[in-house]
This record gives C-alpha cells, sequence and structure tokens, in this order.
C-alpha cells in the first residue's frame, strides 16, 4: 500500500494567479484509489475532482471531502473502471480563500481503503398523472411533453441520489428531468436503467461550471472540459450533437460573465430564482440582446428538499414524437418549447402550433411581445394568427405583472 501525503498552503493570492492546481501522483498496477481532502471549511472552498493518463475521471465540487474510485464502483460524481498505470492527478478548484493562506492536506491511497457503499434506489411513486396528460395543443404528430432542464443528484452538489431525484421527479408530474451535474458525467451511464425504474426520462447533461459563469450542455455527448475557454463549449457541443444553454445568467454571483464570439442558441431564460422577482425585466432585456432563434428553457436548479419546491419549478415543455431522450433532444434543437410556471392542468400556458400562439387558462390574463405590446386575453382559449400575436418570444403575465407562461 502506499499512501502520499500533501500539505499545501494557499491564499487568496494564489486563487487570484490561478484558480485550478494539480497534485500529481503515480499509479503502477495498483486496482483502486482512495483521495482525502482536509481544510478549514469555514474559512474556504476548495474544490476537489480527478484525471487519469486517459482523461477525466470526475469532479465533486466543493460538496465531498474524498473520493474512492474502484474497477466496478466509485464515489457519485467519479467514473468507475481499471487505473490505467502512469501519472494521475488530484484536482483542486481554488473557489474561495482567505487572505492569509490556509493549510490544504491531500491524502492519496493506493490501493484504496473504504468500500463504495450503492447508492439509494429512491422508492417508486404511486401512478401520478402526468402533465403530458393535459394534451396541450401540438402539431401533427407531436406531444408537449413536461419537464426540467437543470437537477442536481449526489453526483455532485445535490443530497439526493439519481432514484430519489427521480422520485420527486414523478412525484410532481413529469415527464423527463435532465440531470445537469457539476463538471462530470458520470451519471451518464446509469440514467436509462433509473429511469426505467421509476417510470420517467432521465436526460444526460453536465453543469460546465466555471468561476465566471455556469453553462448546461445537454446530450450524451461525452465530457466538455470547462478549462477551456467557453467558446470551446459552444463549438464542442453543437459538434458532438448536443444543445448547449447558459445557465441562469442574471443570477447574482453565478451571472454568466464570459464573452463569446457565438452565443448558443439556448439560455435559461427561467431560472427558479426568477420566481421570486417574478415581475422583473431584467430577463427580457438579455433575451433581447441574444439570438434572433434562441431557445427558451426553464430550471429548478434542485439541490435538496430544504429549497421548498420540487423540480418541475417552473416546467420547461418540449414538443416531441415521444418522451425518449433522442425525441427530446430533437424537439429541443427544433427550438419547440414553452414554460409555464406549474406543472398543474389549470396553469396558464403558451403554445405554438405552426405560426399560430395559444394561450390556454388565459382568461384575464396579458400577453406581451418583444416589441412591448400587450393585450388583455378573455376567454380562456385564446388562438393568435402569426399577424395578430406580434413579435416573439411571448409572455403571459398576471394583471400585476406576474410571469406565468413564456413561448419562442
Amino acid at each position: 500500500m502506499t499512501r502520499l501525503v500533501r500539505a499545501l498552503r494557499f491564499g487568496l493570492d494564489d486563487l487570484l494567479a490561478e484558480d485550478l492546481r494539480t497534485v500529481p501522483f503515480e499509479v503502477d498496477g495498483e486496482q483502486s484509489v482512495e483521495v482525502t481532502l482536509e481544510y478549514d471549511r469555514e474559512r474556504a472552498v476548495v474544490d476537489l475532482g480527478c484525471a487519469g493518463p486517459d482523461g477525466w475521471r470526475g469532479w465533486s465540487g466543493g460538496a465531498r471531502e474524498g473520493f474512492v474510485i474502484r474497477p466496478a464502483a466509485a464515489t457519485p460524481g467519479y467514473v468507475p473502471g481499471p487505473l490505467e498505470p502512469g501519472e494521475w492527478h488530484v484536482q483542486l478548484g481554488l473557489y474561495r480563500l482567505p487572505v492569509e493562506p490556509i493549510e490544504v492536506r491531500v491524502t492519496i491511497e493506493t490501493p484504496a481503503t473504504s468500500q463504495v457503499p450503492p447508492e439509494p434506489a429512491g422508492r417508486r411513486q404511486p401512478a401520478t398523472p402526468r402533465a403530458s396528460a393535459r394534451a396541450l395543443p401540438a402539431p401533427d404528430g407531436l406531444t408537449w411533453f413536461a419537464g426540467d432542464f437543470h437537477a442536481h443528484s449526489t453526483h455532485s452538489d445535490g443530497e439526493q441520489s439519481l432514484g430519489e431525484l427521480a422520485a420527486l421527479a414523478v412525484r410532481n408530474g413529469l415527464d423527463f428531468l435532465a440531470v445537469t451535474e457539476h463538471n462530470t458525467v458520470s451519471h451518464h451511464p446509469l440514467l436509462a436503467d433509473v429511469g426505467a425504474a421509476h417510470d420517467i426520462t432521465l436526460l444526460p447533461g453536465q453543469e460546465v461550471t466555471t468561476s465566471r459563469g455556469h453553462a448546461n450542455a445537454f446530450g450524451d455527448i461525452g465530457w466538455i472540459d470547462f478549462r477551456e475557454h467557453p467558446d470551446r463549449f459552444v463549438s464542442e457541443v453543437a459538434d458532438r450533437g448536443g444543445v448547449l444553454s447558459v445557465c441562469h445568467p442574471l443570477q447574482e454571483e453565478w451571472a454568466w460573465q464570459h464573452p463569446l464570439a457565438t452565443l448558443p442558441r439556448a439560455i435559461e431564460l427561467w431560472h427558479v430564482t426568477w420566481l421570486r422577482e417574478s415581475t422583473a425585466t431584467a430577463p427580457w432585456t438579455l433575451l433581447s440582446r441574444w439570438r434572433d432563434d434562441a431557445i427558451l428553457l426553464g430550471g429548478s436548479d434542485y439541490h435538496h428538499p430544504r429549497h421548498g419546491y420540487l423540480p418541475g419549478t417552473p416546467v420547461t415543455w418540449v414538443a416531441a414524437e415521444d418522451r425518449s431522450p433522442d425525441a427530446l433532444l430533437d424537439g429541443l434543437h427544433a427550438g419547440r418549447t414553452a414554460i409555464t410556471r406549474l406543472p398543474s392542468p389549470d396553469a396558464p400556458a403558451l403554445v405554438r402550433i405552426g405560426d399560430d400562439l395559444v394561450a390556454l387558462a388565459a382568461a384575464g390574463t396579458v400577453l406581451g411581445d418583444m416589441e412591448g405590446r400587450r393585450r388583455l386575453l378573455h376567454g380562456d382559449r385564446v388562438v393568435l394568427p402569426a399577424e395578430r400575436a406580434g413579435t416573439g418570444p411571448f409572455r403571459l403575465e398576471s394583471p400585476g405583472g406576474e410571469i406565468l407562461a413564456v413561448s419562442p
């Protein structure tokens, strides 16, 4: 057994000079590795990850104090498999540090001494009506499926297993849920089986996380390197057939700050934090400067029950042939999305059928467009032909200005 202990000292000067550091170690025939990270967590936040000679093996950010990688199992957030011989690197992300340096201690053991416990499967929910049973009007051959494009499990900084997360999404009537873990794709091989066990589609996603903004990459497209310039995120996700969406672009310290040569089509226009400021105009200001063919998404950014809400807050609808991952991704590429505040059948909704705009449960609501035109709607179902609808995207508001629904 080999035990390597590295005692490092980092302070704010180190973070400002380079916010990602590595601790190298050698693997020569060992079958497993265990890494422990120790520092004063009341004074700092240091992210943790790992890379092997053949590529990235996982990331847990500031959520964990260590990890184990074995051939057949790994700590959630890390990819199991044989340990290839050669130089490995513990990855340390200097996220928050005090001015005066503190000790950061990294212990690396090969082989690992700890086992990896199985992930909780989550209790399957009783048969629950799905929001798609509402049968929102859709183009021929398509159905509007209800989902959420931003959620986390224990594979990054969420507090519930994939199975537990899936059960919560089913409980809220969702047809699908995108699982978007920070800087890892360790969950991707597990999603199909977990989804089948709970009768929900789990879409592969990853939240490409940097100190100057986050972006969700959707699709089973392999890992996207968050250490590259974000222009590479845009091009690589497109080249691999995925969809890239800028996350919570206006949210406090996590707002998007990277300049981009080309904006991605998708944008998380309705992040859950918007629900606390539901009359805010900043998202519309940003959208007016985005691409004309923007794909509009919503995301709950669910992490734990203390949020006080379930996945699907708000709901993003996708018009697709079925709720398979491929069909949903096709609908996303085509821009067939709509967002509602809630998944309930009586929640106001705004969808497109061809060139027509259809508002449902809309009596007494106000329809607004990007030109600033607003009109009071009369009737629970209002169909507006393209020549009368105005210039999209559109929003449906309460008389007091609270956002209820959005459509491209």
